[in-house]
């Protein structure tokens, strides 16, 4: 498996994927083990919000997912040892000129991809951003930036696992933590995990 400088070993045995003998975490659904070879990424994205609590999505111009709306973020530069947080601000300031520290982002979830689209493996990094903007981005060559209410994201294009689970945990733990997985299947399936729920106090 091509890793990127990543070793899913070491991520597997921290989340408690290899404690099958326990029965303490769910063991990876079999297609995991075998043998498909898919290069694993690694991403940060960034849920910035206004005044109003409106919250801040990009129209991708590029794949994946390229029509529907996400929140901003990229992938880390792994060749260099960059962190979650430091691709986090980086991002934040090439998509949206805004200028971040580590200390004005709260992770409020890690969720992780296996075959997603049947072309790689995702472990993406979700940051609430703590500031709150106060002007919309100007057009990226990534997309374009919109708010929305709460509400009106029922009625846009989303990804499919945005729809099914990440954006409901999201809301559901704001202020909180959850980490989760999802297998891909090739019919287009998901088969979701949460694997932590910590809700605000």
């Amino acid at each position: 498996m091509v890793t990127y400088g990543f070793h899913p070993e070491a991520l597997m045995e921290n989340t408690g994927w290899l404690r099958e003998k326990t029965g303490s975490c769910p063991v990876a659904p079999p297609l995991f083990h075998s043998g498909m070879s898919l290069p694993y990424r690694i991403a940060t994205l960034l849920y910035c919000f206004n005044e109003r609590d409106e919250i801040l999505l990009l129209e991708r111009a590029h794949e994946p997912n390229r029509g529907m709306w996400s929140p901003c973020g990229g992938k880390l530069r792994t060749e260099i040892g960059e962190s979650p947080y430091a691709c986090a601000c980086r991002e934040a300031r090439e998509e949206m000129g805004l200028r971040l520290e580590p200390a004005d982002l709260r992770l409020t979830g890690l969720v992780s991809e296996h075959g997603y689209l049947g072309q790689s493996h995702w472990l993406m990094f979700l940051f609430e951003v703590k500031k709150r903007l106060t002007a919309l981005p100007p057009p990226h060559r990534e997309g374009s930036f919109r708010f929305f209410a709460r509400e009106e994201l029922a009625g846009i294009p989303l990804p499919k696992t945005d729809i099914e689970s990440i954006w409901p945990w999201f809301w559901e733990h704001r202020g909180g933590f959850f980490a989760a997985h999802c297998h891909c299947y090739p019919d287009g399936r998901n088969e979701w995990v949460l694997e932590e729920s910590r809700h605000a106090h």
